[in-house]
């Protein structure tokens, strides 16, 4: 698959090829299904917890003696009959969490790039930076792709070196502020992500990772 590849201020600087084993596939519904059920899923904490008997606070010493005054027995002020004593089948933390074979995530994610290659919504941009971090240079951007109206994946290539980390940390320092746009590492997004922007936005330099990642 050949397009065009874009600098900042939207002028076609090229062409680039996108491997169709990536980018060229049939995209398969049932994994794109699972990789969300699986994220939403991931996102759940499942926090609500009740005391038992055993973790309610006082309660060792047996409140009155057995037998002679009158009253019902009783062992501990932990019981669930008393006030402030323990819950009897109260709720407990559940584990949502689901995790999906390494081939499964591959498969949905390269389905999603599939989806949005199929729909003319990959574009890919020369490596660039912005020379101050304000919102309104990278609106600038936004509007030079003829994207400011969508909702935007932006991926750029995988940091290693401190220049790096500083340049994509600028990036995205300087959209955090605009509704439905995300910058971050190729490494770091699910088919998830793919899949909840429309126009997605590839750094030059990143392409070649991406493939790599997902052809393993």
């Amino acid at each position: 698959m050949l397009i065009d590849v874009y600098n900042k201020a939207g002028e076609a600087t090229g062409q680039i090829e996108l491997a169709d084993s990536v980018f060229g596939i049939e995209p398969n519904d049932h994994a794109m299904h699972q990789a969300v059920v699986a994220y939403l899923a991931n996102q759940r904490q499942g926090t609500k917890k009740t005391k038992i008997r055993s973790e309610v606070s006082g309660g060792a010493k047996k409140p009155w003696k057995q037998k002679g005054r009158g009253g019902s027995r009783a062992g501990s002020t932990r019981s669930p009959l008393w006030v402030g004593g323990g819950t009897i089948h109260g709720p407990k933390p559940i584990d949502y969490s689901m995790k999906l074979p390494v081939k499964i995530k591959r498969l949905a994610r390269k389905s999603a790039l599939s989806a949005r290659a199929s729909e003319n919504n990959i574009i890919v941009v020369e490596d660039f930076e912005l020379s101050q971090i304000k919102t309104k240079n990278f609106v600038e951007v936004l509007k030079a792709l003829k994207i400011l109206d969508s909702s935007v994946l932006m991926l750029l290539p995988k940091a290693e070196e401190e220049a790096e980390k500083e340049k994509a940390r600028n990036l995205y320092l300087a959209s955090r502020n605009i509704q439905k746009v995300r910058v971050d590492g190729y490494d770091k997004i699910s088919a998830y992500d793919i899949l909840k922007h429309k126009k997605i936005v590839l750094f030059k330099s990143a392409v070649d990772s991406i493939v790599n990642s997902l052809i393993g």
